[in-house]
């Protein structure tokens, strides 16, 4: 979270009343698409969780999204998990395009994003409203994408 909420945890109660029901909302909707937990296999211990949904900015793509806890940085488990999402999202999903956005400086982000077979395909500025109290220079991000052609292409 040190590039979504600069460090700052997300209240449980914002989890409870908020986002949780969104998530379910989601599964009932669209059985293939949702947020995943990401466990240890040897331990079952929580890493985090992805995302694959409609994307909130471009609805006609779906968006990979992942949040992992500190101590699972580094590992290799975002470009795992997120390289599964996007084998789900153009093999059961029927996805014909998936992106993804992170902040300009997260430079691991996108390297996962890029392992995944995303390209960068534009930049942007997040609104201020999307990210309080941040400068326009910490609000700047990037978006990556793939589409279902250029993943089987990679396929082969």
């Amino acid at each position: 979270m040190r590039y979504i909420t600069y460090g700052v945890p997300t209240p449980r109660e914002a989890y409870v009343a908020t986002y949780l029901p969104r998530w379910f909302a989601i599964y009932a909707a669209q059985p293939e698409l949702g947020y995943f937990a990401a466990e240890r296999r040897d331990s079952g211990a929580f890493l985090g969780w992805f995302h694959l949904r409609d994307d909130r900015i471009e609805p006609e793509y779906l968006e990979l999204g992942y949040r992992l806890r500190r101590d699972a940085w580094g590992a290799g488990f975002a470009t795992e998990g997120a390289r599964a999402l996007v084998r789900h999202g153009f093999t059961r999903a029927g996805a014909g395009q998936i992106s993804a956005r992170t902040l300009v400086h997260n430079v691991a982000s996108q390297r996962v994003m890029e392992k995944c077979g995303l390209r960068r395909v534009g930049s942007f500025v997040y609104a201020a409203d999307v990210i309080a109290g941040r400068s326009e220079d910490e609000r700047a991000a990037v978006k990556y994408s793939i589409t279902r052609s250029e993943w089987l292409q990679r396929q082969d």
